[in-house]
């Protein structure tokens, strides 16, 4: 069958009305979305912090985008939903992108930057510039706080990123059953507020590769934040004795972490779980009784007398007892916390942990940390940043402009989906460029408030070279 005119679409009519589309609207975009992480990175200055970590190596007699601008727009397209260089392509001449790169819409020059071109950036960065940058999302998370926190949680956690290449550092990991990196990823567990991340091989580390790069990140936010009570948690991988020596040293730090049993861990717990599991048989019999539904589980709190000899102080080990239908199920932590409850410790502070597997779902699935697919492992590096600096931008268009609406607390690609990816004619004139939108647009009150806000915040001013 012929293809026939690609530049028409037919349609079944409609009341005997033929019905047919063309590619012939003009400046249009379907992406409201640049519009508003321009804003936003105007007032946090994220891309301005990122682009002073790099060494620009570039001929400026061959250079056609500033550091700046090819950083702010790989994120926002991430930050749109769009993870490749093919999009930075097909999106050069976009209106709404070219506005928010802070261009005149549709003149020649105003063309963004190209697939190649970030190529070209990618596997130009150097070791030195990866660090800073890494150094960069660091103070970036500094300075979203107007002042010095009481207390800041610093969840740690790896997270698989599968490749199916022959990128430098991709391992088989048994864990995953895959050829992988493993990258680390720091939030902050009671706002979200992403810290930084790491690209790693897809081996298994260290605890002196842990511990190297946590002392790092430490080192920078005490010198911000003196006073500020400092909580590391993390699971089992991180329960070894070089973090334990990082952070017992350090005055007005302390660590929570999960910790893998063995034998004589399950030996103390043994009198707990069996009372455990007494009350739980007590508590069935009950329920079938009284023809209600059986209990789920039945925990027990309680405090171990446990030192692996390799630790370097004796902290507290916190036990908790389940028992399910399924079984015994005993979990242990251990923590340099001296005053919560073992029942506190465990099931408010070290369960709240599950939260970061959010905050790495959103980064991955929603913005694309998965992308990681170049030859080299600093170009890859480079792109794992990409949507860091997205994630960032989401979080603080959430929090600062969006906060007491319906998508306060939504996904990155629920805001994307809802408030984004919205229609736009661009009309430019000599003195000014209308944005037209639809009339039916389903969320008018929240762009209205979200661009009144932004409007009205003067942005901090630049960063000195």
């Amino acid at each position: 069958m012929a293809e026939g005119n690609q530049e028409q679409l037919r349609f079944h009519p409609v009341e005997g009305c033929t019905v047919r589309a063309e590619f012939n609207g003009g400046a249009m975009s379907s992406d409201f979305g640049p519009m508003l992480l321009r804003g936003v990175d105007r007032q946090i200055g994220l891309s301005d912090r990122l682009a002073a970590a790099i060494a620009d190596w570039r001929h400026s007699s061959y250079t056609d985008h500033e550091l700046g601008d090819l950083l702010a727009y790989r994120a926002f397209l991430h930050a749109c939903g769009y993870a490749d260089g093919n999009d930075a392509d097909a999106l050069s001449t976009d209106p709404v992108f070219q506005l928010a790169l802070d261009r005149y819409p549709l003149a020649e020059k105003s063309r963004l930057a190209s697939g190649s071109t970030f190529c070209r950036l990618e596997n130009g960065v150097s070791k030195k510039d990866i660090y800073r940058l890494g150094q960069a999302f660091v103070d970036q998370f500094i300075a979203s706080y107007a002042q010095e926190p009481e207390a800041i949680v610093l969840d740690l956690d790896h997270t698989v990123d599968p490749t199916h290449g022959q990128q430098a550092f991709s391992f088989y990991n048994h864990h995953y059953r895959t050829h992988c990196f493993l990258p680390l990823a720091i939030f902050e567990g009671q706002t979200g507020r992403l810290v930084t991340a790491v690209l790693r091989p897809g081996k298994t580390p260290t605890g002196a590769e842990n511990a190297s790069i946590l002392r790092r990140v430490l080192d920078r936010l005490r010198v911000a934040w003196p006073d500020t009570h400092i909580l590391v948690r993390g699971d089992g991988h991180f329960a070894n004795p070089e973090i334990m020596s990082l952070i017992a040293e350090r005055p007005n730090t302390d660590f929570l972490l999960g910790l893998t049993g063995n034998n004589r861990l399950y030996e103390q717990a043994r009198p707990d779980l069996d009372a455990a599991a007494e009350e739980h048989t007590a508590r069935c019999a009950e329920a079938r009784r009284m023809s209600l539904t059986p209990p789920q589980a039945t925990r027990h709190y309680c405090e171990l007398s446990y030192a692996a000899g390799s630790w370097p102080i004796t902290p507290r080990v916190i036990l908790k007892a389940e028992v399910m239908a399924a079984g015994r199920n005993p979990r242990f932590v251990v923590t340099s916390l001296q005053q919560p409850e073992p029942e506190y410790l465990y099931a408010a502070l070290y369960t709240a942990r599950g939260q970061d597997e959010n905050f790495i779902k959103h980064w991955k699935n929603d913005l694309f940390a998965e992308r990681t697919s170049d030859r080299s492992f600093l170009a890859n590096h480079l792109r794992l940043f990409y949507a860091c600096a997205a994630y960032v931008l989401h979080h603080a268009l959430r929090t600062q402009v969006l906060a007491h609406t319906e998508l306060a607390r939504a996904e990155p690609g629920t805001v994307i989906v809802k408030l984004f990816k919205r229609a736009v004619r661009v009309v430019p004139k000599k003195r000014r460029v209308d944005l037209h939108l639809p009339t039916s647009c389903p969320v008018k009150g929240l762009l209205h408030r979200a661009s009144e806000i932004l409007y009205r915040i003067k942005p901090p001013p630049p960063r000195p070279a």
